[in-house]
């Protein structure tokens, strides 16, 4: 026996991309990052440093990632330029807010998120740019489900 599938939202999701107002970039300037889905069709250039790294360890992130923890890195709005086609995955929050992840119809990978509390701002997730030389999370939530064995940085600001 099967599961329904949920049945889309009746009404516009504040998550859908922006229009761009400026014109690109060129691909690959000096000062943007790329993070991208596993087989690159989905992508997001950024320019300049993110408003903040962080880490969640909730067990919402710990699914979505597959990983322990999820890493992403917030940045203004007017600041990255996307590309490629997504498809939407929306859920609550643990605190009460709206969250809407944007993930490659072909590959899944999840590429950017805007969270409905967060106006202005997307955040991608630190692995979509695999760049090891990435800045460190400066941010860490949801330590109480945080797994024993996880070390992180010094200096980060922690919120449990």
């Amino acid at each position: 026996m099967t599961s329904p599938s949920p049945s889309p939202p009746s009404t516009p999701s504040a998550f859908a991309p922006a229009p761009q107002a400026s014109a690109p970039a060129p691909q690959g300037a000096p000062d943007e990052r790329l993070a991208a889905c596993s087989c690159g069709q989905l992508r997001a250039w950024v320019s300049g440093p993110p408003i903040r790294v962080s880490v969640c360890h909730c067990l919402a992130c710990q699914r979505r990632t597959g990983s322990v923890f999820g890493a992403q890195a917030r940045f203004n709005e007017s600041a990255v330029r996307l590309e490629g086609e997504s498809k939407l995955f929306e859920r609550m929050g643990d605190e009460g807010s709206r969250i809407g992840f944007h993930f490659c119809p072909l590959c899944g990978s999840t590429v950017y998120y805007r969270v409905a509390d967060m106006p202005g701002s997307i955040a991608i997730p630190v692995g979509a740019f695999a760049d090891p030389q990435f800045p460190a999370p400066v941010f860490s939530v949801y330590e109480e489900r945080m797994h024993a064995w996880v070390g992180l940085p010094p200096g980060v600001e922690h919120m449990a």
